[in-house]
């Protein structure tokens, strides 16, 4: 079979291996984007149909530090090519953008849709092509196609093939063994960003998918404010997906049900009822207890203390019993993945020269709020540089 010669490959159209083609395309390089999928950028469809939380608002130094694994690999990517780079690139692409309450930056449009037509519009413009249902097979660069096995030649190769969770979107981390056996070095795949299951009792499953308000959940020594979902599965939602890489290592997780009031103030409320109401009345009196937050009590704190003290301190620090992060493939995202040891200030990997990664592929994570975009975005944006130099 003979090699079809290409200047400049990319394999994977995600937000990460699409931004590395875009700055190819502007460096002049002739472009082809292989994309498993019959469409491009499924997850990030995926991840704007209840609002494209593209960005975060907070200052730089801040942002860095969310990112619980690869903060110092990613610092100098994340400055090049960071939150005020990408929203005056979305805006170039016609996506007026605004901040909500919690600092996230999202388009007005508040999904994904519009900005990836405009993008994909950019691309062809720019002379990049893209071939659809194009799977990577391993080896040098052999795919199977729609029209059968094909085999390519490039000059220069961005890898942006994705992490390990929603297989069905295409990201599910087949590549790592080819990488493996090539001498790659990878940190095995980890879930993050995911719920944590809970062996609810029957009397939970009148509030499955309630969300639980008004609380500050804490794991280990990181305590937030943050709404969680209560789910037929477990327990879900950012606050959880924030504390997932401490619960992942096996920290203590605790719900305080009123974070504005101490100890002794709930208890002071407690003591004022009449003796003669039963404890769960006196909840609801003294405290608005009712609903998914009051069966949350009677699930995690039973049997009920008597004494107020007693009673308040286990408002303040229920403890459901996680059985354990649900499977990988519904995370949103994935930790683990090729180690910053086996590539170079570029993101060139050591033992396959020309041939540069980027996106979810790389061993980092991060917490929900734009920072997983943010990162895919920059990671690409800076292969896509060093990529564009390579003359091999």
């Amino acid at each position: 079979m003979r090699n079809e010669a290409v200047d400049a490959l990319v394999i994977g159209a995600g937000p990460a291996g699409l931004m590395a083609a875009e700055v190819l395309g502007q460096a002049g390089r002739r472009v082809v984007i292989c994309e498993a999928k019959p469409s491009p950028a499924r997850k990030f469809l995926m991840a704007g149909k209840s609002g494209l939380n593209l960005l975060n608002s907070a200052p730089l130094p801040a942002q860095i530090a969310q990112y619980a694994q690869g903060a110092d690999w990613l610092a100098p990517m994340l400055g090049s090519f960071g939150p005020p780079q990408i929203a005056a690139w979305a805006e170039g692409l016609g996506q007026e953008l605004f901040t909500g309450s919690s600092g996230r930056i999202f388009p007005r449009a508040m999904k994904a849709s519009p900005l990836l037509r405009a993008w994909l519009a950019r691309l062809e413009g720019l002379g990049v092509t893209l071939r659809r249902g194009w799977r990577w097979q391993g080896g040098s660069f052999d795919f199977a196609t729609p029209d059968g096995a094909r085999s390519l030649a490039p000059r220069v190769t961005v890898l942006a093939l994705g992490g390990a969770s929603w297989a069905r979107l295409g990201s599910d981390g087949a590549w790592a063994a080819d990488l493996a056996a090539r001498g790659v070095a990878l940190a095995p795949f980890q879930p993050a960003n995911m719920g944590f299951q809970v062996a609810w009792s029957p009397h939970m499953v009148a509030y499955f998918g309630q969300p639980l308000k008004g609380c500050a959940l804490a794991a280990g020594p990181k305590h937030l404010r943050a709404e969680c979902v209560i789910s037929a599965r477990g327990i879900e939602g950012g606050g959880i997906y924030a504390l997932s890489h401490l619960l992942l290592a096996g920290a203590a997780f605790e719900i305080d049900l009123f974070p504005d009031l101490t100890i002794a103030e709930i208890a002071a409320r407690l003591e004022r009822q009449p003796r003669k109401l039963s404890l769960t009345n006196r909840l609801r009196r003294a405290l608005a207890l009712q609903g998914v937050r009051l069966a949350l009590v009677l699930e995690c704190a039973r049997p009920l203390p008597q004494p107020p003290q007693e009673l308040a301190a286990a408002l303040k620090a229920l403890r459901p019993p996680l059985l354990g992060p649900r499977p990988m493939d519904e995370a949103i995202s994935t930790a683990g993945g090729i180690a910053q040891s086996a590539c170079d200030g570029g993101l060139m990997l050591r033992d396959w020269p020309g041939v540069f990664v980027a996106g979810e592929m790389l061993d980092w994570s991060a917490p929900t709020g734009g920072y997983l975009l943010t990162a895919c975005l920059a990671t690409g944006h800076w292969a896509g540089e060093h990529a564009a130099r390579w003359q091999g």
